[in-house]
């Protein structure tokens, strides 16, 4: 008898079609409540999820024949990791299928905002032609500092390679600095850096990581890019930031607004009035969190998880 795996959420087409060849039975289901998954996931042996509803004891706890949790993506905090590996349930996830699209992403997201390239072209496009108020800034001889230097970190630091910078980076675990970046204290990188880059998972010790404090540490005014998750920063404090001039600017794929599944944004109609600040800010950007939303990685994320499933569950 094969193995049965329940998608539910929508991926490439690889994924569905390599576990079919290598002999899984596949069901969809991308509607259903997480209650009502809940009431057949007993029948499964491994579920592929995006982010779609969180996982939690109650569902493990209704789980009972489930083997290995897919998490198409790079983090796993939709997920009661703990509970999950305690019940003998094998997480996965690909966060190195995305990592050059973020890598890429963050690269093209400091540039336009030390060019002004995003405001110049809706000033022109409004019929403005402003040469001196769009004047900007050159990423040789600044100093980036990356906090979180795992698969996200270490490729964005690669592709800071071409440029004439100082590259540090900050990270929990010890002896991750590489060529590309020096590992040091966050003390020393909050006193050197000019552009800070977030590449962290969401945890309780990163949630609301960003605030008053941690941006009053930082010994020059600063840009920041966050491409990891929205709850690291309190926006809030970020404008706040913003206004006294400590941050010079921001790029934002992800916000605290942001609801679990990514895929929308409030939880409410109400726009908090930190948001509305950023939404008028010409030096800010925002993207709807697509960092490592491109063609590639799309393929990339689904071989990757294909590869990893087949690797830990081998059907006779």
């Amino acid at each position: 008898m094969s193995a049965k795996i329940l998608h539910i959420d929508s991926n490439n087409p690889i994924l569905w079609n390599q576990l079919e060849e290598a002999g899984f039975e596949n069901h969809a289901d991308f509607k259903s409540s997480k209650e009502e998954i809940e009431s057949k996931i007993q029948d499964y042996n491994g579920i592929v999820i995006r982010s779609r509803f969180k996982i939690d004891k109650t569902f493990l706890d209704k789980a009972a024949n489930l083997q290995f949790i897919a998490r198409v993506g790079a983090g796993l905090e939709s997920i009661d990791c703990e509970y999950a590996e305690a019940s003998g349930i094998h997480l996965i996830a690909a966060p190195e299928g995305n990592r050059n699209a973020v890598a890429e992403h963050s690269l093209g997201v400091i540039l336009s905002l030390f060019n002004n390239l995003n405001q110049a072209d809706a000033e022109i496009k409004a019929g403005h032609w402003n040469r001196e108020s769009n004047r900007g800034h050159e990423l040789d001889g600044k100093t980036v500092g990356i906090i979180g230097y795992g698969n996200m970190g270490k490729a964005f630091a690669k592709k800071l390679r071409g440029f004439e910078v100082n590259v540090l980076c900050y990270d929990i675990l010890e002896n991750v600095g590489d060529e590309n970046a020096a590992q040091v204290s966050l003390h020393e990188l909050q006193q050197k850096a000019d552009v800070l880059s977030l590449h962290l998972p969401w945890t309780p010790e990163t949630d609301k990581m960003v605030n008053t404090d941690f941006i009053n540490a930082f010994a020059k005014p600063f840009w920041i890019i966050n491409t990891s998750r929205g709850k690291n920063i309190v926006t809030a404090d970020l404008v706040e930031a913003m206004k006294a001039r400590k941050v010079l600017g921001a790029g934002l794929d992800v916000l605290e607004y942001e609801k679990l599944s990514f895929e929308t944004l409030f939880q409410d109609n109400n726009t908090p009035e930190a948001y509305q600040y950023l939404l008028d800010a010409k030096n800010v950007l925002l993207t709807p969190h697509i960092a490592g939303w491109t063609f590639e990685s799309h393929e990339r994320l689904a071989q990757v998880i294909v590869d990893k499933i087949k690797a830990v569950y081998r059907i006779n």
